[in-house]
């Protein structure tokens, strides 16, 4: 029988669930979590179109271009064998119609293109004497794959950023360079591999997060974040609707590698109709850890309005909350991920006015840029050329990463320190510049042990650099004291989480922390008491966020 490919028995295991924990730049996509995205399209088209079925429309077309295991284009395929069935009374027709006429895929891989191919044919040939398919002409029908190169300006590709120094590569090894977003026109590029001019209706996929640029000397290997190529090509199709999985670090702007202008032009695309949110990617991904969680969209290009956000958190990704508004509706160019929190910013900014937008106003003003005193070959996390003993060369102590060096402090001489040597005399307070967002662990502490740095200190880049600046003020002991005292309460660090969901803690995820009066110390009692916090939003900041731990040293 052709059927029984098409549909698994009960009894037997989907193989594509015994795949779905990889690394997290290409990642297989659990059937479950497929059908939970085909549901929310099926839900979505049918309000779009007076209540009929996508999988009883026999003209709709689908495009996975990122297919890796073929899990999508499998799930669709047994939608539409269901919902044809009126239209294609005999099986054998209807399967040719669906795999021929309505369902494509671009395969990452040579290896992803065998394996989606057995995943929709049952074949690793679409013409094969195996295949469900009947009247496919050639091997590939219609899951495509040909190696695709990068194009190189100077050291790097244009589309993608690859270094030329890592990816340049020969032809036994992956190139990387994905077909879909390496062309400046996208509909002519489809036009090609699929021959002709052919109009998709839904654009749909996993596409790959990330690509390792390689070594860059001080630090550890970098990535730069490409899943967002993908989705501005899926646009620039001009499909009906597009839905991806995708990380949610955008929302927060705590990524690498994506623009400004894109993150500022997605979150206020008005054609994001719903949007899922896991704060915690195994619920999506089992066993696989992605940083500051994961979430699927679904794009309508024919309607425009505010997005219905349901959040999911926890590691089986239970729903906490969901409401219906537009993804900025802050307007400080976030998605503001914790729908609790809105109530209590609402109350901050009844106290303290247009804190958001305006960096004296909120602490993020107080907070150094990253690297404060370090240049690319002195004091890095690494750099060893310190001395251990204070002397007439060497007279300014120096924090350090204490993992690195297996001591918490240095001393420096001027020439040793690149940048903003005048600081260095005045009194200021160091937080460690990455820890754990809280979105990893229910209770994770969201930023590092704050402490004093006495006048005539710096240190690397493992930390920032508070309060050395403050509107030219210069901070007596008791105020830094006073400010670390801000920073340790959970009303502190439960701000600082909605914008901090990675390790990572530039000055931006303090954007929604407002400045006190450092001439007193704070503690969360006052502050809930100033702002006005019910009992409920002050339950929601307590059972967040865990009390601060001394990690510093």
């Amino acid at each position: 029988m052709i059927q029984a490919p098409l549909q698994l028995q009960p009894h037997n295991p989907d193989v594509l669930m015994c795949i779905a924990n990889l690394s997290n730049d290409e990642v297989f996509t659990p059937p479950e979590l497929v059908n939970q995205m085909l549901d929310t399209l099926e839900a979505s088209w049918s309000d779009a179109n007076d209540g009929a079925s996508i999988w009883e429309n026999k003209e709709v077309t689908f495009l996975d271009p990122c297919t890796k295991s073929g899990v999508f284009l499998r799930e669709i395929v047994k939608r539409l064998t269901i919902g044809l069935e009126r239209e294609f009374p005999d099986l054998t027709e209807r399967v040719n119609h669906i795999l021929t006429k309505q369902v494509y895929g671009i395969a990452i891989t040579e290896l992803t293109s065998l394996l989606a191919r057995r995943s929709l044919y049952c074949s690793k040939f679409a013409n094969g004497i195996h295949s469900v398919a009947r009247v496919f002409k050639t091997e590939e029908g219609n899951i495509w794959f040909e190696r695709t190169e990068h194009t190189w300006e100077g050291g790097n590709c244009k589309f993608c950023g690859a270094s030329k120094a890592e990816y340049a590569r020969s032809k036994e090894l992956e190139s990387h360079a994905y077909a879909f977003t390496h062309s400046d026109n996208v509909k002519s590029q489809i036009s090609k591999i699929f021959g002709g001019r052919v109009q998709f209706d839904v654009v749909i996929g996993n596409p790959p997060y990330q690509l390792n640029l390689g070594n860059t000397g001080g630090n550890s290997a970098r990535a730069r974040a490409i899943y967002h190529e993908f989705v501005s090509q899926a646009i620039a199709l001009d499909p009906r609707m597009v839905v991806m999985v995708i990380p949610s670090r955008w929302m927060t702007r705590s990524t690498e590698g994506i623009p400004d202008e894109w993150i500022d032009g997605f979150i206020d695309d008005h054609r994001i109709r719903v949007l899922h949110d896991y704060l915690d990617s195994k619920a999506c991904f089992p066993g696989v850890d992605i940083k500051g969680g994961v979430c699927y969209f679904l794009w309508n290009r024919d309607s425009a309005g505010k997005c219905e956000y349901i959040l999911h958190r926890g590691e089986y990704g239970e729903t906490t909350r969901s409401n219906i508004e537009y993804l900025n509706s802050k307007g400080v160019g976030i998605v503001v991920r914790d729908v609790n929190a809105i109530s209590i910013v609402e109350k901050i900014e009844k106290v303290e006015g247009s804190y958001l937008t305006d960096t004296t106003r909120n602490f993020s003003g107080m907070v150094s840029p990253k690297n404060f005193f370090s240049s690319t070959d002195k004091l890095t996390s690494n750099w060893t050329g310190f001395s251990l003993a204070k002397t007439a060369k060497t007279p300014i102590k120096c924090y350090l990463n204490k993992s690195n060096h297996g001591v918490p402090f240095g001393y420096v001489s001027e020439r040793d320190i690149p940048k903003n040597l005048n600081v260095a005399k005045y009194r200021k307070v160091y937080i460690p510049a990455a820890a754990w967002g809280a979105a990893r662990e229910s209770d994770d502490p969201v930023l590092g042990k704050p402490f004093l740095g006495e006048a005539n200190s710096v240190c690397t880049q493992t930390y920032l650099v508070i309060g050395y600046e403050q509107s030219q003020h210069t901070l007596s002991e008791q105020e830094c004291i006073n400010i670390i005292s801000y920073i340790s309460t959970k009303f502190f660090r439960y701000l600082v989480s909605l914008k901090k969901r990675t390790q990572n803690g530039p000055r931006g995820v303090y954007q929604f922390v407002p400045l006190q009066d450092f001439t007193r110390s704070w503690s969360d009692k006052q502050l809930y008491k100033r702002y006005g916090l019910s009992d409920s939003e002050i339950e929601v900041i307590e059972n967040a966020i865990r009390p601060m731990v001394d990690d510093h040293e």
